[in-house]
Formats: structure tokens, C-alpha cells, sequence
């Protein structure tokens, strides 16, 4: 099979779908390889590097024109009008709040695969882990800069000094995204509080830390409760595929200390916070009701190196299946199947189609 690495183009976005090493992989499979001039600088994998694995340098059309593309980001508009019937997309896609993604898609009439819904046998998503764990990582990291006054913050230190209390973090969802927001949070001294509304997540999380973190179970009325004593608020919800909960409405800013900072992890499947909107790394933040907004929706971007080695160990075995095998390796392996969500013009993930309101069909049918 002909399979396609192209240069990422979303804004800042210097992570690459795979390195020389899975190339080289893919090369004694058998299979031709294409990568986009410069794909891998960002995190330092050269052309030549590339080359020396046996891949054949070209430009976009030319890796486009592969029957197996395989990148980091969803595809931009230029990217998705260069999709074709039969062509097979692997990616990460959060279609749930991106209607125009998801007409582009369907209409190409190509297969795209997306990492955030492929699944594990303990139902984990093990293509989103990685990048969920550097972004709760991320957050605090990013709150503590943007609640610097110079920065249109509260001017609090997330750590404080002795004598004056540590900042206020409140961590909404304790997955794997939360838990390690919680982690870092914990970690440069602040006073941190994760919400989630399944018992056994508080129980985990409060025997991971010892009680050092304080845990209440997520309800309308606890968030509101919670919300004036937090200097941060850290959006880490997610539902697989699905578009994400709204937990802090517009009317509940007004509950924030003025200069506190929301940081949306889930901004990719349309936010934790109804005020939320995506933003980029050129302009990371907004204020809304004198609250600062961070939605970046590619965080794990600006850790391009980190985030591209992590990616690509838990993606490389199955991109190599889809090109052994192609769309046989969705009939054969549920898991993978599970991360199929458009085929021959057709949806088949369900969130998505609720999120949208329109009409899905599952895998099977679509794969026949």
C-alpha cells in the first residue's frame, strides 16, 4: 500500500503523524511511503532521516495522493478537498462540534479513522491517552502563565509563598486528562479540587494522592459552590466521541474572581464551559465577562517532541495493520473498527450523529 505522511498545517502544530523509524517499519512490510518536505522538522526528524528509512520525499499532492494518509491533526479545509473515494484518513477528527468537518468528510467519499474513538479490551482509548495525559499536564502549566497579571490574569501565584495561601484550582473531570492536571497542580504547591460524578473515580483519586487533593462528586450545585474560591478552573471532561457537557454556564462566571482563568482541555469535542471557543496558539486566550479564556485546541502541539514520540508508539501498530490489511483490518479487529467514523459517504459514529442530529449507520453496515 502507498501511504502518505504530510506536513501538519493546523496553527503551530509541529507534531508528525510518524517517524523515520515506523517508516522503515512500513518499508520492510513492503509497503511505499511518501512524506511531505519538512513534516518531521518540528520535532527534528529530517528529510534525510526519512529518506534513509525508504521513504520517497515529495510534496503535499504527492503524499495526498496515497491510498493511506496518516497525520496528527484533522484535516483543514485545503486538506480535506484533497480526499478521494477509497482513500483511508487516519487522524484525530472530534467531529462532534465540527458539523462542516463532518459534511467535508462524508462527502469525499473516503474512510477516516480517528484516533480518539479507536478502543482498548478494557474500553480505554488508548490513541487519546497519551495526548489527554499531556494536556491535563499542559493546563496547570498554562493556567499559572495566563493568571499572571501582565498576562490580563488575577495575578496569583499558583504555589503562593508562605504566609500567603496557594491558588484556588479546581479540576472538572477526573479521567486521565484530570488526573494529571491534578498532579501538576498539586505539584506547584496550589490547592486543587477534582470534581467528577462517579464515586469510584473520587476513591481513586483520593487514595492516589493521600487526601491531599479534595474530591466532591460534580453536580450543577457543587460547581457553583466551588467555583468563587477557584483561581483556575480546568475543563477535563470528556465522553468519547460525543460532543462535551457544558458544566459552567455563561451566568456562572459571575461566580469566578475577576482574572481567574478557565483552561478547556475538551475544547476539541466543543468545551467544558459554555463561554468556550477553540483557540490557537498565535492567540491563545480571550476574556468573556472578565474571566480569561484558554482553548487551545491543540495543546499537546507545543510539546511537538514529547507529544509526536508518545503519539506515534501507540499508533504505529495499527497504522501497520491498515496497510497490511486495509479496511479487512476494521472487519477484523473491533477495537479498530471502533475508531471508524466516516465511510464511502456514510457516518458511522453514533455521538456524532447525535451531536449533529443526523442519521448514523454502525461500522458494519457501512463496512458491509
Amino acid at each position: 500500500m502507498h501511504v502518505g505522511i504530510p506536513r501538519e498545517i493546523k496553527d503551530h502544530e509541529y507534531r508528525v503523524g510518524m517517524l523515520p523509524a515506523g517508516v522503515k517499519a512500513l518499508v520492510a512490510h513492503g509497503h511505499r511511503v511518501s512524506v511531505e518536505t519538512g513534516a518531521g522538522a518540528g520535532v527534528g526528524a529530517t528529510d534525510e532521516a526519512y529518506a534513509a528509512a525508504g521513504a520517497k520525499i515529495g510534496d503535499a499532492p504527492a503524499v495526498w495522493g496515497a491510498e493511506l494518509v496518516v497525520k496528527v491533526k484533522e484535516p483543514q479545509a485545503v486538506e480535506r478537498a484533497r480526499l478521494r473515494p477509497g482513500q483511508i484518513l487516519f487522524t484525530y477528527l472530534h467531529l462532534a462540534p465540527d458539523r462542516a468537518q463532518t459534511d467535508e468528510l462524508l462527502a469525499s467519499g473516503a474512510t477516516a479513522v480517528a484516533y480518539e474513538t479507536v478502543t482498548a479490551a478494557d474500553g480505554s482509548l488508548p490513541l487519546l491517552t497519551p495526548m489527554s495525559e499531556i494536556a491535563g499536564r499542559l493546563a496547570p502549566q498554562a493556567g499559572a502563565h495566563w493568571l499572571e497579571k501582565a498576562q490580563g490574569g488575577r495575578g496569583v501565584l499558583l504555589g503562593g509563598v508562605p504566609g500567603v495561601a496557594p491558588a484556588g484550582v479546581l479540576v472538572l473531570g477526573g479521567g486521565v486528562a484530570g488526573t494529571h492536571a491534578a498532579t501538576i497542580a498539586l505539584g506547584m504547591g496550589a490547592q486543587v479540587t477534582v470534581m467528577d460524578r462517579a464515586a469510584p473515580v473520587l476513591r481513586r483519586l483520593d487514595a492516589q494522592f493521600g487526601g491531599r487533593v479534595h474530591t466532591r462528586f460534580a453536580t450543577p450545585d457543587a460547581i457553583a459552590d466551588a467555583l468563587p474560591q477557584a483561581d483556575l478552573v480546568i475543563g477535563a471532561v470528556l465522553v468519547a466521541g460525543a460532543a462535551t457537557p457544558k458544566l459552567v454556564t455563561r451566568e456562572m462566571l459571575a461566580l469566578l474572581p475577576p482574572g481567574a482563568v478557565l483552561v478547556d482541555i475538551a475544547i476539541d469535542q466543543g468545551g467544558c464551559f459554555e463561554t468556550s471557543r477553540a483557540t490557537t496558539h498565535s492567540a491563545p486566550t480571550f476574556v468573556e465577562q472578565g474571566i480569561v479564556h484558554y482553548g487551545v485546541a491543540n495543546m499537546p502541539g507545543a510539546v511537538a517532541r514529547t507529544s509526536t514520540l508518545a503519539l506515534t508508539a501507540v499508533t504505529r501498530p495499527f497504522v501497520e495493520r491498515l496497510a497490511d490489511r486495509g479496511l479487512d483490518a476494521l472487519r477484523e479487529d473491533p477495537h479498530l473498527r471502533a475508531g471508524l467514523n466516516v465511510h464511502a459517504g456514510r457516518l458511522t459514529c453514533a455521538p456524532v450523529g447525535v451531536a449533529q442530529q443526523r442519521e448514523s449507520v454502525t461500522a458494519d453496515q457501512a463496512l458491509g
